[in-house]
């Protein structure tokens, strides 16, 4: 039964269950002791809707007559939040290129809540491009309409080709100017600034359980754990009271085996991600963060779309199975307090590498 816009029902568990950033002003920081900062997005002057697809909307049951209305373009440009909406970006870390980064967290990302349907399910919808947050670091927040568009094609695309993947839900024009250095040669023109939205069940990244890590804050390690898989993965604890060392590993387990799946539809497909780094990863195995990504043309195994890695070629095309393997073992290194077992830890990557053996015989 699809409903309109102001009818959504929002049940933020994410929000309630986790702490929060007790710094309420939005200027960029360190954020410690805390799993995301409470963030509005930022007011655009003339929205736009470019697009909005019908069939994203069908995830959430929402009225496709709301898509071309003043208020979905309001609501989904930042302008305006609905009822039960509680607007927030993530703190995580991440391996970059196979170092560690540090703090990154969600530097032009704003999560507004988790719809829930009448079904029990859970989607959160993000604004990518809406304004600066605590962990923009030297970054404006904002995106301009190629890479938009790039970004609402692209996730789609994913979806209809079979491959495990956020969506989009719209595509939006701020009517503001954002600087960008187009072609990285020093002479950075204007260009439309616009907003999407994805969806996905979770944007829960490997870097959320990373920096927890690597500041040694085992207790929120294990909080963010426990919560992750209560909400992300029930079928792991149904009726348990505690969550124990076993269901650790097998969260673990299961991880390592939604990524391979993951990564032999990439292969299968021909597409190479091109930002292959820890906070780029998804624990559902989704695809995520559509940055320099690409298709091969032509068989081409050293082909990386992206320019910054053009001289190593870390993350070309033939590389990403291992590469893949190799943030696995960041998240289990990330993860080991809780465990405390190599061997348990080893055995998830041997999923990983038994299910994607498997996978790229069947696809």
């Amino acid at each position: 039964m699809s409903k309109p816009l102001a009818a959504l029902q929002f049940d933020n568990r994410f929000v309630r269950s986790l702490p929060v950033d007790p710094i309420a002003d939005n200027y960029r920081r360190q954020v410690a002791n805390a799993c995301y900062s409470f963030v509005n997005p930022t007011a655009v002057r003339a929205p736009q809707l470019v697009c909005a697809a019908p069939d994203v909307a069908d995830l959430i049951h929402l009225d496709h007559n709301e898509l071309t209305t003043d208020f979905f373009t309001q609501i989904f440009s930042g302008n305006k939040l609905l009822e039960g909406m509680q607007p927030h970006a993530c703190c995580y870390g991440g391996h970059q290129f196979g170092n560690w980064a540090g703090q990154l967290g969600d530097g032009r990302a704003i999560n507004l809540g988790e719809v829930k349907t009448a079904q029990g399910e859970h989607w959160t919808l993000q604004l990518k491009g809406a304004g600066p947050t605590p962990y923009s670091r030297t970054a404006d927040g904002l995106a301009v309409l190629r890479s938009s568009v790039r970004e609402f094609l692209c996730s789609e695309a994913m979806h209809h080709l079979g491959v495990p993947t956020t969506r989009a839900l719209s595509l939006i024009l701020t009517g503001e100017q954002v600087r960008r250095d187009m072609f990285y040669d020093g002479n950075p023109q204007l260009e439309p600034g616009a907003v999407v939205c994805r969806v996905a069940q979770s944007f829960t990244r490997f870097g959320n359980f990373e920096i927890l890590s690597a500041r040694n804050d085992v207790d929120l390690l294990k909080k963010l754990t426990d919560s992750t898989i209560r909400t992300d993965f029930p079928h792991l604890v149904k009726n348990e009271v505690e969550i124990t060392r076993e269901i650790y590993v097998q969260w673990f387990d299961e991880i390592c085996a939604r990524t391979a799946e993951m990564i032999a539809h990439w292969m299968r497909v021909g597409f190479v991600h091109g930002v292959m780094n820890t906070d780029n990863m998804s624990i559902l195995g989704l695809t995520i963060d559509y940055g320099p990504y690409g298709w091969l043309e032509g068989y081409d195994p050293d082909w990386t779309p992206n320019t910054t890695d053009a001289q190593g070629r870390r993350y070309r095309f033939i590389n990403q199975p291992q590469v893949a393997l190799w943030n696995l073992a960041q998240l289990a290194n990330a993860i080991y307090p809780l465990i405390e077992s190599v061997e348990s830890l080893q055995d998830g990557l041997n999923t990983y590498r038994r299910v994607y053996a498997a996978q790229w015989q069947t696809d």
